[in-house]
């Protein structure tokens, strides 16, 4: 909370104080620190705090004008807004067309949800998540609340107005904007459900609305503006806002320490605690008296604060674009990142920010046109203008994939800390079979029996028919299956595709084999699958056996390839060892199904392949890859013999 541009209002420095404690905790989240797994929560504090100042500034404006000043309001929010928030766009903009051309489509959607101020709903129509994402993170994830807020800044003064025609007293006020907290909350609930996505209940302007009104009945009560000799009559002594303060900032820091964004308790129980806590923080800060205000109001505290818009706006683009761990710190990085953050946010306040919020624009226009400074300023208003014109078009060009992409850019969701041992011999242990005995040997099979074949497959498969990663059409996976007699081939590859779990809209893998089946598909399966699900099935209740299980009881009795899975990763949600375990299911479940076998691409798959995530290939990998599989499928299912009598094939 800057000090006030408009005269008449008090400025309350503790306020500074919680919006820095309500950004920092997001930092720390967004930094994978231990003891922060809830600090996505510190979005809820900006909340209920934005809806407390926003309602004690319209209201202040009612009861001195008799009107809101909607205009002015703004105005003024416009001012201090979208400067920082487009400037930001620009840069990251432009980085991302030069430097990581891989997320160019997705970062340019967000861009225009971002500028328009829907992203949030933007990501909830494409079927968004922040919660089981395979793919890496985008620099703009975090700009779904600041739409919120901005659709709130839009609808709320609207609905206030009718309230007040509706009645003068602030406490009916209040209470019917309580009202309208519980009916958000109640909304939140019903949309969430344990061990399923929770995006939607999470970002949505419908859900999320609680904590922001929350906030606007606490103005209605309990304004900024509260005189000592209001405050005596108003509670028997100002200790008791003191201790219900600190109350509160200990229920936010015990939220942030001992949730996750994954908790069902927080969805909606522990959010409208956390608004309840922030709006006593507020209530005992805007006391003046208030010794809580006094240490939140601390210089460190206060100047973290005062810039906590520009901190919000770069934190996230910075630790994505520098290299974000997926789980743990990296410390001396992370040091690095934040001290980054605050001097480009510093930095952003001071010349930009600020300047723009006092009015430098309109000065600059103002002295252009008259007096003896007019060419001086003039020529500054033209320099402004060229600038910002010229960065315009160049965001405009890189987002459209005009300028020259330097790098591919591909971010991997972790670092490879230590990589395992060199792969070499079967990374399964087979289980013990009896083979028919045979009068002779009989030569390799070269073909297979299957004529047609679905491909369900995850990012892990892209390459294989992608022909910027294999020109040559003959060494891709279509034309590799057709060498070994496939004559119909039904490619199934999506990004961060999983067996349960959906992501962006796109089906996941049952739901793809049910259409194929209700279609009346019946053929080969090959299910390049997993890699997800190990991830999924560390927050959800479904876990690798019921998965795999799910799936072949959707294909019911057609010849199944499972594809083995391998990372390079040695901790984290997609760690080689978690894939390892996922393997042994596969091995276990081909024992209980006998159309099931398992290819060990594990076992061939070389390190000089991957790219540095650790989890996909460099071209010779998917070239290697998508020979294998063919290969694979010729020993599973040979052609004129019986299926392989090994469950692991290689």
């Amino acid at each position: 909370m800057p000090r006030p541009v408009e005269s008449g209002h008090r400025y309350v420095p503790g306020l500074d104080g919680l919006r820095a404690v309500a950004v920092l905790c997001v930092i720390a989240f967004h930094l994978n620190v231990r003891w922060a797994q809830g600090g996505l929560l510190g979005v809820g504090v900006f909340f209920t705090l934005s809806g407390y100042l926003i309602t004690d500034l319209l209201l202040s404006h009612w009861d001195r004008y008799g009107n809101l000043g909607l205009g002015t309001f703004w105005l003024r929010r416009a001012r201090r807004l979208l400067p920082a928030l487009f400037l930001m766009l620009i840069v990251v903009g432009i980085w991302v067309a030069l430097f990581d051309a891989s997320q160019l489509a997705q970062v340019r959607r967000q861009v225009v949800s971002a500028s328009l101020y829907f992203a949030n709903w933007s990501t909830i129509a494409t079927h968004g998540s922040y919660f089981a994402r395979f793919a890496a993170p985008l620099p703009l994830d975090h700009l779904w609340s600041l739409s919120i807020e901005e659709q709130f800044y839009l609808v709320w003064p609207w609905l206030l107005l009718l309230l007040l025609w509706l009645s003068r007293s602030r406490r009916l006020l209040a209470l019917l904007t309580l009202a309208g907290a519980a009916g958000s909350a109640v909304v939140m609930g019903h949309l969430y459900h344990r061990g399923y996505d929770p995006t939607r209940a999470y970002e949505g302007t419908d859900t999320r609305a609680f904590g922001l009104l929350i906030g606007a009945a606490l103005a209605m009560v309990w304004p900024t503006r509260i005189s000592r000799s209001s405050l005596r009559r108003s509670v028997h002594s100002p200790a008791l806002l003191d201790l219900a303060g600190v109350a509160g900032l200990i229920v936010i820091l015990v939220l942030v320490w001992r949730t996750s964004s994954l908790s069902p308790f927080i969805y909606p129980r522990g959010m409208i605690l956390l608004s309840l806590a922030t709006a006593a923080m507020v209530a005992a800060v805007v006391n003046p008296s208030s010794m809580l205000g006094e240490v939140l109001g601390s210089r460190p505290l206060r100047w973290i604060g005062v810039r906590s818009y520009g901190i919000y706006l770069w934190q996230w683009p910075l630790i994505v674009l520098w290299g974000r761990q997926h789980t743990g710190v990296d410390w001396p990085r992370a040091a690095l990142q934040v001290a980054a953050t605050m001097v480009v946010a510093g930095l952003s306040w001071r010349y930009v920010e600020e300047p723009i919020r006092q009015g430098a624009l309109g000065r600059l226009w103002r002295r252009s046109g008259s007096g003896a400074a007019v060419a001086r300023a003039r020529r500054r208003a033209f320099a402004l203008s060229g600038t910002v014109a010229g960065a315009v078009a160049l965001v405009v060009a890189g987002l459209a994939g005009a300028l020259p992409a330097l790098s591919a850019g591909h971010t991997a969701p972790e670092e490879i800390a230590h990589l395992p041992p060199r792969l070499t011999g079967p990374r399964m242990v087979a289980a013990p079979v009896i083979a028919r005995p045979t009068k002779r040997a009989l030569p390799p099979p070269t073909r297979t029996s299957c004529r047609a074949v679905v491909y369900i497959g995850d990012s892990t498969s892209e390459g294989e028919t992608s022909s910027d990663y294999i020109p040559n059409p003959r060494k891709r996976l279509g034309a590799q299956l057709a060498r070994v007699g496939v004559n119909t081939f039904y490619p199934e590859i999506s990004g961060a595709r999983s067996i349960i779990e959906t992501f962006e809209g796109n089906p996941n893998a049952a739901t793809v084999a049910q259409n194929h089946i209700s279609a009346g598909y019946h053929g080969c399966w090959i299910l390049a699958l997993g890699t997800n699900d190990v991830d999924n099935a560390t927050t959800s209740p479904i876990g690798l056996r019921p998965r795999i299980d799910h799936m072949m009881g959707v294909i019911h009795g057609q010849p199944v390839l499972w594809i083995d899975a391998i990372t390079l990763l040695s901790s984290g949600p997609y760690s080689e060892a978690g894939m390892q375990q996922w393997n042994q299911q596969l091995l276990s479940a081909c024992q209980r199904y006998r159309n099931m076998r398992v290819y060990d691409w594990a076992a061939h798959a070389q390190r000089k392949w991957f790219i540095p995530d650790g989890i996909h290939y460099y071209s010779p990998g998917y070239v290697a890859r998508s020979h294998d599989i063919a290969k694979g499928l010729v020993r599973a299912f040979p052609q004129n013999r019986p299926p392989s009598s090994d469950c692991l094939v290689h």
